[in-house]
């Protein structure tokens, strides 16, 4: 894990301005090398300027002790520098004060004037000096050597530092980019992650959402007829046992029914295996099972994308189970029916589906239309019920509701992009109506 620009400056450890002590112990080494030097230098110097030598080496130790700030001051060390050039001392402390001046922060404008000055400064010192030797026969040599000794002297000691600490400040200024660049697409990263979790439980969460509103459909309609064709066959199994059988009958088809449709369901959130779970074994299949396949977004295609499920077609048997349960119940269709995409035709099969069992289990015996319209671009339908009668004989029936139902049905359709109204009506009754886009 890389660190933070605020966590390296928090692991800064050295004393006052250096931010480590090996740095804080090269620049000392450094300032006492230097002051040394510059005393050396200072005895030539204060036997050329008549002062007392203590003095001259006294003056070249403090002046050479001025490389110790050359982090926090370069400016002042590389200005010192050029101020004793003419007593020819400091040699050190200018090497070394321009190559911190180049590779620190400061200004290009800056750095190459006091580069300048420090050369014009060495270049002027060593054709004096040049010129002064040959004049006294100390250097035997032509005219041209002066200016030639002076100039390469003077770049001498001064490209190759300010080179170096360019060099070295381009270097150490692109680490911390290359840093920082890090540590934000660390902190992306990090962002990344947490957004992935995020929609990962938002998917589970839509996932299981979708398997409860599933099972809800599948179980809810096949169970409620069950229960009401049970209470049918409890009131009738001595008086007409010829009806009874009939109403046993209808109840173990729609057990079947409902089993085989669970099995699908099963079946397909069992993810690799391509069978679904025998009745017997139904049971027993574990909910594991069921929450594995809730996680995996391919799970989102239970019925929808296979079209193994309910279709348009089979809204006529539905009907007629409800009217086979004692329910009346009128089926209109309007204009002509054509083939839409599977996730149309079932959600519209489930919105018919959910208001008929919600008639059974709130409006029992009450009258009943399920209207259905193929339009141009959508497909409406409508199911609407009259108020209950007062004595019903499945008045007794007592079947459980979660609340759950018209929440289901709405999210079907408007997760198609349609629009679902439903609301009690003035006669007393119940309307559940849906428009859904015809696409595919």
């Amino acid at each position: 894990m890389t660190t933070t620009g605020e966590e390296r400056t928090a692991t800064l450890t050295g004393p006052w301005w250096w931010a480590r002590w090996r740095s804080a112990v090269l620049d000392g080494g450094l300032a006492l090398v230097s002051a040394v030097e510059c005393a050396v230098e200072g005895l030539p110097f204060a036997e050329a300027a008549g002062v007392p030598v203590p003095a001259g080496m006294v003056f070249g130790a403090v002046a050479g002790s001025v490389l110790l700030i050359r982090r926090r001051w370069p400016i002042a060390v590389v200005l010192v520098s050029i101020a004793i050039t003419p007593a020819q001392m400091g040699f050190l402390m200018g090497l070394v004060g321009l190559y911190t001046l180049a590779a620190s922060e400061l200004p290009r404008r800056i750095i190459g004037a006091l580069a300048g000055m420090s050369m014009l400064g060495m270049l002027i010192v060593t054709y004096v000096r040049a010129h002064q030797g040959m004049v006294r026969g100390d250097v035997p040599m032509g005219d041209w050597f002066v200016p030639f000794l002076s100039i390469t002297t003077s770049l001498g000691m001064t490209a190759p530092p300010v080179l170096l600490g360019l060099y070295v400040g381009a270097r150490r200024r692109l680490m911390e980019s290359l840093r920082e660049r890090a540590d934000s697409l660390e902190r992306e990263l990090q962002l990344l992650a947490e957004r992935a979790e995020e929609r990962a439980e938002w998917a589970r969460n839509e996932e299981r959402t979708r398997i409860a509103r599933e099972m809800h459909d599948v179980v809810a309609h096949r169970v409620s007829l069950m229960v009401v064709h049970a209470a049918a066959l409890q009131a009738v199994a001595r008086k007409d046992p010829e009806k009874a059988v009939k109403n046993a009958s209808l109840v173990g088809d729609m057990g079947r029914q409902a089993l085989t449709e669970l099995r699908e369901m099963l079946g397909v959130l069992r993810t690799g295996e391509g069978a679904g779970v025998p009745a017997a074994r139904l049971e027993a299949v574990p909910l594991a099972a069921v929450g594995a396949a809730a996680a995996a977004a391919a799970s989102r295609a239970v019925d929808d994308e296979a079209g193994e499920g309910p279709c348009l077609a089979d809204l006529g048997e539905l009907v007629g189970q409800s009217a086979a349960a004692g329910m009346a119940v009128d089926l209109s269709v309007e204009g002509t029916q054509r083939g839409y995409a599977a996730a149309v035709e079932q959600t519209a099969y489930r919105v018919v589906q959910e208001a008929l069992t919600n008639v059974h289990k709130h409006a029992a015996g009450a009258k009943t239309w399920v209207r259905l319209a193929h339009r141009g671009a959508e497909i409406a339908m409508q199911v609407e019920n009259g108020p209950p009668p007062e004595v019903s004989a499945a008045s007794d029936v007592r079947l459980p509701s979660g609340g759950n139902g018209l929440l289901g049905m709405k999210e079907r359709v408007v997760g198609l992009g349609g629009v679902f109204v439903s609301g009690p009506t003035d006669a007393g009754g119940f309307r559940v109506s849906a428009v859904i886009p015809a696409v595919g």
